[in-house]
């Protein structure tokens, strides 16, 4: 079970409430500017315009709660910095590649730790990855067209930007490559893989068993196996209980991963 569940929320445009002064204030003012918000220093003009969240930076322990019950009242969404239980939403620790953003959160336990792991990514992530974001984006209606079922287009899309991979976008791939792969790219062969899982442990997964889960388009699955190994699977691939005995011949177009309980 996740703690919080993370979205992007758009906000270019739009009022959003950020009350307060000093270093956390201005912090959360710039955030929203680099998104694009509208920013607003009053609680109730924002409400007035509409806003939808609010980010309530007062210093003083009896104004950021009384700011919090007030925009709560109202409907609104709050952040309160330095205080994550009288949060609604926290703030992740923010990798921009755009259009690929990565959010790093630890809902509110350490701002110091998702720092350092984002600083770390940092290294890992080239720059051109938001260019081949945008590249793919501009070649979905010729995807679509080269791959028009679903999940040989999940398929293809996988293996190209797996490890090694055409597009691999930890490797060299520029977005120069999109075209250039799609106009070769072989048609996706079904598959049926079968894991016997060592324990109910996620961590005892190796990395080849973590990536099928990843891309399985059918999960099949026995009723031992536990929920935070099915957790690791893609949450719109199809799903159902199997016995323990399973008709190996049954085919899917796409990935079928075939997990069984450990003995």
């Amino acid at each position: 079970m996740i703690d919080s569940l993370p979205l992007f929320h758009r906000i270019a445009g739009r009022p959003v409430v950020v009350t307060g002064q000093g270093e956390a204030a201005e912090a959360k003012r710039r955030l929203v500017e680099r998104a694009g918000g509208q920013v607003v220093g009053n609680l109730a003009e924002g409400i007035a315009l509409g806003a939808r969240i609010a980010f309530i930076a007062e210093e003083d322990e009896a104004a950021a709660r009384e700011g919090v019950t007030q925009a709560q009242k109202a409907g609104l969404l709050v952040n309160a910095p330095d205080r994550p239980m009288l949060c609604d939403f926290t703030v992740p620790s923010v990798l921009d590649r755009s259009p690929v953003l990565l959010a790093i959160g630890t809902g509110g336990a350490s701002a110091g730790l998702a720092k350092q792991l984002r600083l770390r990514l940092e290294a890992l992530l080239p720059q051109t990855l938001g260019a081949l974001a945008q590249a793919l984006l501009a070649a979905r209606p010729a995807l679509r067209a080269r791959f028009p079922d679903a999940g040989e287009r999940r398929q293809a899309l996988d293996a190209a930007l797996g490890q090694g991979g055409a597009l691999d976008p930890l490797g060299d791939a520029g977005p120069e490559r999109v075209a250039q792969w799609l106009s070769g790219a072989d048609d996706p062969a079904s598959e049926t893989v079968e894991i016997v899982l060592r324990s109910a442990d996620p961590d005892d997964l190796t990395l080849r068993e973590a990536r099928l889960l990843g891309s399985a388009d059918i999960l099949l699955h026995e009723e031992g196996v536990p929920a935070a190994i099915l957790d690791r699977a893609r949450a719109d691939a199809g799903r159902r209980v199997i016995g323990v005995q399973v008709r190996h011949e049954e085919t899917v177009r796409g990935l079928l991963v075939i997990l069984r309980a450990a003995g």
